[in-house]
């Protein structure tokens, strides 16, 4: 397993060769005018799709690994942090051919704790959804042996699975390209009822459906657009229940062009330090050369407005940096580890 260390002030490996700092000891930024002010991601690569949650004091990510053509990656790995700026790779916790069912094509993880265990789903095979389990949450996982979602069984294409949990304890499965698909997931965490799937399309909707809550408020997100697009962005509505009924309240995150920052999408939301701290997790191009095959992660603030809407957000220049400290460390109100 690999467990290198990564130093991630601007994306370079700690070990890495030639790395020349300025006379401030920083490393040196992306040539070009467009993007001579910004960074690399804090996580070295290119990796896409991120999930992001808090797990016994560590922030907990999954991610596609990208760089392939026509995504065709096999596994996921693991990395955890306790400031979104150093990260340790894990190496390869899940690798879907080692299922008895799916063949390749590893996309989108999602992430829930419950019973004690840990729980990896995963879409394989372009269109199905699995799930693996591991005693620790940094694997390894072993596939549940068969596909949670097969292609056909719901309209749309089944990708992109979440997990949210809310205050009561009960989880929740959302997925789907085309159509957005939500449903509570059965205690055993690897069924759930076909019956009481609840399917909607929200404005614009292509994929990666993501629910979060803030006190008696319901947030669903989505990705609207291709990922290939520079304008793929992330939109957001607002309910009163896990499953909706949805307000649509517009734009949350977009590109910024005239910074080199293109297809800003397919995010996660994850608590920080404090009673009222959140991070989005996203993918956008690879600065500088990246396209909808070569992306990079990045992290930033989100913000909830007193309205109870989202603040659009800000994208940084520089890579967050958000410690995790006493108590705020052992939140549990990520998605996939709770609502907030």
């Amino acid at each position: 397993m690999n467990r290198a260390r990564i130093a991630s002030d601007a994306g370079f490996s700690q070990d890495a060769p030639g790395v020349n700092r300025d006379e401030e000891g920083q490393p040196p930024l992306w040539p070009g005018a467009a993007w001579s002010k910004e960074t690399p991601s804090p996580v070295p690569g290119h990796y896409a799709d991120p999930n992001l949650a808090v797990v016994d004091g560590r922030y907990l990510l999954f991610a596609t690994t990208d760089g392939s053509p026509d995504w065709g990656a096999t596994a996921f790995h693991a990395f955890t942090s306790t400031d979104l700026l150093v990260w340790e790779d894990h190496g390869a916790v899940f690798d879907v051919r080692d299922s008895s069912w799916a063949s390749g094509h590893a996309w989108a993880p999602g992430y829930a704790q419950a019973n004690g265990r840990h729980y990896l789903y995963y879409t394989a095979d372009r269109g199905s959804i699995g799930v693996a389990v591991a005693d620790e949450a940094t694997g390894p996982y072993i596939d549940s042996g068969r596909p949670l979602v097969a292609p056909g069984d719901f309209d749309g294409v089944a990708i992109d699975p979440a997990v949210f949990r809310d205050h009561d304890g009960a989880h929740y499965l959302f997925w789907g390209n085309g159509v957005a698909h939500g449903v509570r997931l059965a205690p055993d965490m690897v069924s759930f009822d076909p019956d009481a799937v609840v399917s909607c399309v929200p404005e614009g909707f292509r994929e990666a459906a993501w629910v979060h809550r803030r006190n008696d408020v319901y947030y669903l997100s989505w990705s609207v657009d291709d990922t290939r697009s520079e304008d793929y962005q992330v939109h957001y509505a607002t309910g009163s229940a896990p499953l909706g009924p949805w307000r649509n309240r517009g734009v949350l995150l977009s590109k910024q062009p005239e910074r080199g920052i293109l297809a800003t999408g397919h995010h996660s939301i994850a608590p920080g330090p404090g009673p009222d701290a959140w991070v989005i997790a996203y993918h956008r191009f690879a600065i500088p050369d990246g396209n909808g095959y070569h992306r990079e992660l990045r992290f930033d603030l989100l913000e909830h407005g007193a309205d109870g809407g989202l603040k659009r957000v800000e994208l940084s220049t520089a890579p967050l940096r958000l410690p995790l400290t006493g108590a705020a460390s052992k939140s549990t109100r990520a998605n996939g580890q709770g609502g907030g």
